[in-house]
């Protein structure tokens, strides 16, 4: 208790150094606010059709031991089956990272006075990193079994069985059988980190990014230090 009020101290000891009306509640409601937001905007996004595959940003590309398969498919006339390979991976992200929500809601939830200052006042993805030591966890639980069920679901598995059995009986290949959805899994938090420090970024830099009176209040803040 003492760290948090040490905490709410520091943060309205800043304020009224700058001659700001922002309340320890207002501050915190704020930070709050603002990762709501960019979790919710920028992984709704994700969730949408072509949400990773045609965002370079975040497009789950083949893992390295399946470049070589990808490569050798093509040169034997087998690029549309390539080609398959490479987007189902993306849907199975697609379908598993609305997940993320609920995680970040609880992250979000969990902050302490002194997170939101230590966010409010760090780098420019202070907030993002917030994110990734307290929600990583609960969201690697939270996609696995999704992203298994998804690979099912849109037909990865028997897309990747019959690419990896083609390319296995190559000649002059070693066989390779990767575990395919622990692989989409983490690029699937990858992309969602990605896109919520995007939006981190904005609203750190762009005034009218700050959709609310609070947000604007809040990360003048920021602007002034």
């Amino acid at each position: 208790m003492l760290c948090v009020l040490s905490g709410c101290a520091e943060l309205q000891q800043v304020a009224g150094q700058y001659g700001l009306e922002v309340s320890q509640t207002e501050m915190a409601a704020g930070l709050r606010e603002a990762l709501k937001n960019g979790v919710e905007k920028q992984v709704t996004r994700l969730t949408e059709k072509d949400g990773f595959f045609r965002n370079e940003a975040v497009k789950i590309l083949l893992p390295e031991e399946l470049q070589k398969v990808d490569s050798a498919l093509r040169k034997t006339g087998l690029a549309s089956l390539a080609d398959e390979g490479s987007k189902v991976l993306n849907r199975a992200a697609e379908d598993a990272v609305g997940e993320a929500i609920p995680v970040f809601q609880e992250s979000v939830r969990q902050m302490t006075f002194t997170d939101a200052k230590n966010i409010l006042f760090g780098n420019e993805d202070a907030a993002t990193q917030y994110l990734q030591r307290t929600g990583s966890t609960a969201l690697y639980t939270r996609f696995n079994p999704i992203v298994k069920s998804s690979l099912s679901k849109v037909g990865a598995d028997q897309v990747w069985r019959n690419i990896i059995t083609k390319y296995n009986a190559l000649p002059l290949t070693t066989d390779v059988n990767p575990d395919l959805t622990d692989y989409v899994t983490r690029k699937a938090m990858d992309g969602v980190f990605v896109m919520v420090a995007r939006e981190e970024k904005n609203i750190r830099t762009t005034v009218s990014a700050r959709s609310s009176a609070v947000l604007q209040r809040v990360f003048a803040l920021q602007d002034k230090r």
